[in-house]
């Protein structure tokens, strides 16, 4: 298996592309934790689909895979590098209603 086929790797990773895999998440939270906090949620979820919440959800489906007990507010707070309620505070912004209409428009393209 090689390392540039994420969709191979996904399913069954050598201890390489394992570590690859992980040396990237963690720098993609890294970079909305600190480089891109004025990124909203809501404009991710536009443009990529996901967001941080998604990101949380699939990193608590990960440890409920392997056995581990991880609460949703558990989970959030890895991504978020802080708890969810404070990040919210901090960061979030109310969306726009231009945001919501481009929301509404991708769920039916994503669908």
């Amino acid at each position: 298996m090689s390392p540039t086929d994420p969709t191979a790797a996904a399913s069954a990773p050598d201890a390489a592309t394992d570590a690859l895999q992980a040396a990237a998440f963690r720098r993609l939270l890294a970079h909305l934790m600190h480089e891109r906090r004025d990124v909203q949620n809501i404009d991710l979820m536009i443009l990529a689909g996901f967001c941080r919440n998604c990101l949380a959800d699939w990193y608590r489906d990960a440890a409920a895979e392997r056995g581990i007990a991880l609460s949703k507010d558990q989970a959030r707070e890895a991504i978020y590098g802080m708890p969810f309620g404070e990040w919210k505070a901090k960061y979030q912004q109310d969306a726009t209603p231009e945001q919501l209409a481009a929301f509404e428009a991708a769920q039916k393209r994503h669908s």
